[in-house]
């Protein structure tokens, strides 16, 4: 059974800063397109930010020249960091690798 394990969520203020890391096992990283997901409460599951097994990312464009998804292929990792924050940015967010998901880290943005 692959696994994702995502850590570095946390309460931050408003134009602060936070990257989040996804480490996967028992998948074959290299070939893997990865994602990120978010969840607000109360609304529905959405993408953030994808990377190819290239390297190739993508964007939503609320996130646009604030985050970015970058991949370490030989530690198995992907990463976001997250620069100038909003509360709008508040979530869980969720690392995936079609069919699976990590459990989630929670980001808070609050002064």
């Amino acid at each position: 059974q692959a696994q994702l394990v995502e850590s570095g969520g946390g309460l931050v203020q408003p134009g602060g800063s936070l990257r989040l890391s996804c480490a996967a096992s028992r998948i074959i990283f290299s070939l893997a397109t990865m994602s990120w997901y978010r969840q607000a409460p109360g609304k529905q599951r959405d993408l953030v930010a994808s990377i190819t097994y290239g390297g190739s990312a993508n964007y939503v464009d609320s996130v646009k020249g604030r985050f970015t998804i970058s991949r370490d292929n030989a530690k198995s990792t992907v990463y976001l960091q997250m620069n100038s924050l909003k509360p709008e940015d508040t979530a869980v967010y969720y690392c995936r690798s079609p069919p699976y998901w990590g459990q989630g880290t929670q980001v808070t943005v609050s002064s």
